[in-house]
């Protein structure tokens, strides 16, 4: 157990800010798979850029890398395009 008051509310704060990420991460993977199911161009080009500014919130905030980020846009996109 932590000794100092400082480290005590790292130890807070890292909780907090974990619960915080992996609800984000959760949200912005199920926004994916959601758009990835669909099968209606129109749809799926109308939940692409809700999902980019997912992806690149994820990448800002250093959840995700930012080549990971990149790739999943881009994969995204082509996907939206062959539709």
């Amino acid at each position: 157990m932590a000794n100092h008051k400082s480290a005590l509310k790292r130890i807070r704060s890292n909780e907090k800010k974990r619960v915080l990420n992996r609800y984000q991460h959760k949200t912005t993977r199920n926004a994916i798979k959601a758009l990835r199911m669909s099968t209606v161009k129109s749809d799926a080009a109308s939940k692409l850029s809700g999902v980019i500014s997912m992806i690149d919130r994820l990448a800002k905030k250093n959840i995700i890398h930012d080549n990971k980020a990149s790739n999943l846009k881009s994969k995204l996109t082509k996907y939206v395009s062959k539709l």
